[in-house]
């Protein structure tokens, strides 16, 4: 697949702009910050990986968070002690309480189980178009919420599952967070992206033209929920302890509404909804607790984070439906004022 110039100098500094961020937040921030970046990782590779997917297909995707909550639980199920097991899955069946393998290979496991759900589903959603694929995508993360709160013996239902190893460092986050941004831009700017992008504009066009369409939503679908793997097995190792409630509709919202205000047809946009995002629910979190700001008490505002994930939905979609970078790339804004200035320059 050839990689334009263009591409790669996008890539590479959306690319520095995180590791970059990952050695200031090892080298100086607190434990608690680091924390915070971790999870902010986690959430962009989740945006991304439903940017290479919705932005490339147009279908709107609610079923994300699922694909995460797989990998999640697969990871907590292989490598937990056994030790633990023996008392919080007790009655896990296929023996699964009587095996501990290590992490690194329990993510390799969950990672492939997740594609092999994923290539079940995307066999069937690829057929849709439209309001149908968009309700169906919600009913596989209504299903998969359901499997998780109701087979208790392997998963301990609503109740928390802990005792996970806390592996995942925020290098492994970094360079996942990397690989995301890479493999979204790549498949953005391929020949198959651009096909994509071009049947969700005009179906039947592409149709009439030879693009088969439905092969190039399956491999993006995929490779959405691939990036998804990835962040699910990052999480369950970083966090220690999971629930149901983890991967489920507020999950989908945040990250939903950090792919809307970026633009969803844009690598860069994920990237910048992602920071704007996690930067206002913080603050939002904060107000939440009723602070004393410049001498006044604030009272208690609890629900204003979900109050703010919702406004900023209804605003973007009124008001810039495409979000804020739109179709853009960062190396789409500096080409377009190179050019400006050249044509000045001549002028």
């Amino acid at each position: 697949m050839k990689i334009h110039k263009r591409t790669l100098s996008g890539t590479l500094v959306l690319a520095a702009v995180v590791i970059l961020a990952g050695i200031l937040v090892a080298s100086f921030a607190e434990p608690y910050h680091q924390r915070l970046f971790f999870t902010f990782l986690v959430n962009l590779i989740v945006v991304v990986g439903l940017q290479v997917f919705m932005g490339n297909s147009d279908i709107t995707h609610f079923g994300h968070v699922g694909f995460m909550g797989i990998s999640a639980y697969v990871v907590a199920i292989l490598a937990t002690p056994i030790a633990i097991k023996r008392t919080a899955l007790a009655t896990a069946p296929f023996g699964l309480n009587t095996i501990q393998i290590s992490p690194v290979v329990a993510v390799i496991v969950a990672v492939l189980v997740t594609l092999a759900i994923a290539s079940l589903v995307g066999v069937m959603m690829v057929r849709q178009n439209g309001v149908p694929a968009t309700i169906a995508t919600m009913a596989f993360l209504v299903v998969v919420h359901v499997v998780l709160v109701n087979w208790v013996d392997l998963t301990r239902g609503p109740r928390a599952f802990y005792g996970i190893p806390v592996a995942a460092t925020l290098s492994w986050a970094v360079a996942a967070a990397v690989f995301a941004i890479v493999a979204a831009r790549v498949f953005r700017d391929s020949k198959w992206g651009l096909q994509l992008r071009a049947a969700s504009e005009d179906l039947a066009a592409a149709s009439a033209v030879g693009v088969r369409i439905r092969k190039l939503r399956f491999a993006a679908w995929m490779l959405s929920a691939f990036l998804m793997a990835i962040a699910g097995a990052l999480f369950a190792l970083f966090v220690g302890t999971i629930s149901p409630k983890s991967f489920y509709f507020d999950l989908t919202f945040l990250t939903l509404a950090m792919l809307i205000l970026g633009g969803m047809h844009s690598v860069t946009g994920s990237v910048l909804g992602c920071v704007m995002v996690t930067v206002g629910v913080e603050l939002m979190r904060y107000l939440e607790s009723g602070p004393t700001i410049a001498g006044m008490e604030l009272p208690d505002m609890f629900g204003l984070t979900g109050f703010f994930l919702g406004l900023i939905i209804v605003l973007s979609m009124t008001f810039r439906p495409s979000g804020l970078m739109g179709s853009n790339e960062v190396d789409d804004v500096w080409y377009r004022r190179k050019v400006r200035k050249t044509a000045l320059e001549v002028a």
